[in-house]
């Protein structure tokens, strides 16, 4: 066992390292765009998020299929002690970074008003559209430098950069906000100055792993060996990396038309309610009729209708901000276990490999199910807390927050297996699933968005559909691919007892603090303290964590000693 562990220790520290910067991005990301909130309300987060949509088009091709295919082919030819090789490929794809780089600066900057107002539905966004293009470019650049560490089984390059870049926008991106804000009172100049913040952010992070590169390119250029030409490399690289662009862009264009027709059938929707309705949108035009309305000053329905949608937009979108906090964590796991599992595999090592399979399933467990369990018991404290609603707003952001809560679990499990059937160089396959989940999310929306009754509150729905037809294929997927798929149920039902106990808890803390405490900080977080401990308690009873889910921790032997575990 302890040998096992020894193997092992490289993936455990590397998940160990991105999981702590995970930690410390996503603490500074909620500490950015819960004050910005405040800053520039729902309608400016509505800007802010439109041009993110368009920006995570651009962005998925850099950050997903062509780091995953550096990162693996990386860590094979420094399997085989192949240097030159080494350099060849990261080489290559920066080549190929570069380009995709220009073209999506040079798209968003060049059309930010055709992209805001013709396919966005949203003209006010064009400032943040403009204000992010530079960001596609430095992305590129520091995405290419992060696969070449990440091959090597050095996470800290990618964790600190990734903390340099969150710390610029929130040094920065809050300050721009605030200071235009605060001097001209639009709404979307100041989101467009916020989203400044994260360009500069992003640039310094790509000169800082830049740096770090020139560093370390001698070191791997002594181990020597052979190079394979320019144009061999490059097929290789593309062989890995166009199925899984292919997927995920694929995915994410499914997901930007979805963010447009959202849009237009909430404006739909908000033509076909009556004044005076009940529904959640006939509440948010009457409350955007009143906001414009005061002073006596007569305002266009049509006007009144664009704000409720873009207030609506912009509640969604502070929720998928949060729900986003938890499933973050999913990628440092595959960022790891993409490169050990095919160390393993190109050593002939079947039992390593099945070894780093079950521990990533068992970790996505531990980390997914108390989440998805606290967001859904606590969505209406939550967001009464993050949220700072003081209007009906914060009643329609609990049920936005519930529905999309049980995703967590979902989005866990089929991102790990999406990684897990990547580094069997099977990446077709969950691109496909991908896709099938992507159209049934689509569909979903376009039927119940649009309906009145139903309105924004469609859109998680769309979301779980999605995830969860691509979590059923994916594991039928991996039992019909696989002579040993690792099972599913055995790693995740311990934290799911778990989790279960632990809702109980913060459901009834919450109501019986509530009771007695004015604060519903005090009694939210007091709720989440307590289920935490319950959880744990219950982790640690059950046996829900092993000795190599402890080495994942700081100072994890220490912990592991602690608690016994062997």
């Amino acid at each position: 066992m302890k040998n096992e562990n020894v193997k092992k220790q490289n993936f455990l520290t590397g998940a160990a390292i991105l999981s702590l910067s995970t930690i410390v991005v996503k603490v500074i990301g909620m500490l950015y765009k819960l004050p910005l909130n405040q800053i520039i309300d729902s309608q400016g987060f509505a800007y802010f998020n439109k041009a993110y949509a368009i920006y995570t088009v651009l962005l998925v091709i850099s950050t997903t299929g062509l780091p995953v295919a550096l990162s693996r082919m990386v860590s094979e030819a420094q399997a085989r002690g192949n240097g030159k090789q080494m350099q060849r490929i990261f080489r290559t794809a920066l080549y190929v970074y570069l380009a995709i780089g220009f073209l999506g600066t040079g798209i968003m900057m060049l059309f930010p008003h055709w992209l805001a107002s013709d396919v966005m539905s949203m003209p006010n966004a064009w400032y943040s559209i403009f204000a992010l293009g530079p960001a596609v470019l430095c992305i590129c650049v520091a995405s290419a430098c992060r696969g070449f560490f990440q091959g090597q089984g050095d996470m800290t390059p990618t964790a600190v950069s990734q903390v340099i870049e969150a710390l610029g926008k929130l040094l920065l991106g809050l300050g721009f906000a605030w200071v235009v804000k605060k001097y001209t009172g639009d709404l979307a100049l100041s989101s467009g100055a916020s989203i400044l913040g994260i360009s500069i952010g992003a640039a310094f992070s790509a000169l800082y792993v830049a740096i770090k590169y020139r560093r370390n390119r001698r070191r791997v250029a002594s181990l020597g060996g052979e190079a394979l030409s320019y144009g061999k490399t490059a097929k290789l690289l593309f062989g890995i990396a166009v199925p899984i662009t292919l997927g995920a862009a694929g995915l994410q264009l499914i997901n930007l038309i979805d963010e447009i027709m959202v849009t237009r059938r909430l404006l739909q929707a908000a033509e076909a309610t009556a004044e005076g309705a009940t529904s959640w949108m006939g509440q948010m035009l009457a409350l955007a009729k009143a906001n414009m309305s005061e002073g006596g000053v007569i305002v266009a329905w049509k006007d009144v209708m664009q704000t409720a949608v873009e207030n609506q937009s912009g509640v969604y979108a502070l929720c998928q901000t949060i729900f986003n906090f938890p499933t973050a964590f999913f990628p440092c796991i595959t960022a790891a276990i993409i490169p050990a599992i095919t160390a393993h595999l190109t050593c002939g090592d079947q039992k390593n490999v099945n070894l780093v399979q079950d521990s990533s399933l068992r970790l996505t467990g531990l980390i997914a199910m108390p989440c998805a369990v606290g967001l859904l018991v606590l969505a209406e404290p939550i967001m009464a807390l993050l949220g700072s609603y003081g209007d009906s707003r914060v009643q329609m952001a609990a049920w936005l927050l519930a529905l999309l809560a049980p995703t967590v679990l979902i989005n866990g499990i089929t991102t790990v297996t999406t990684a897990i059937m990547q580094a069997h160089n099977r990446p077709w396959l969950p691109m496909i699933n991908m896709l099938i989940g992507g159209i049934v999310k689509v569909v979903v929306n376009f039927i119940l968005v649009g309906n009145p009754a139903i309105g924004i509150l469609g859109a998680p729905i769309g979301t779980l559909s999605c995830f969860l037809v691509y979590m059923v294929l994916n594991i039928f997927t991996m039992r019909r691919i696989m002579a040993q798929p690792p099972k599913l149920l055995p790693k995740v039902w311990k934290s799911g007892v778990a989790a279960a106990a632990m809702g109980v808890v913060a459901f009834f803390s919450y109501r019986l603090l509530s009771d007695y405490i004015a604060s519903v900080a005090v009694a939210c977080l007091g709720a989440i303290a307590a289920a935490a401990v319950v959880y744990m308690l219950i982790v640690i009873l059950l046996k829900a964590i092993t000795y190599e889910d402890c080495l994942l921790l700081p100072k994890g032997e220490r912990i592991a000693e602690i608690l016994k575990i062997h």
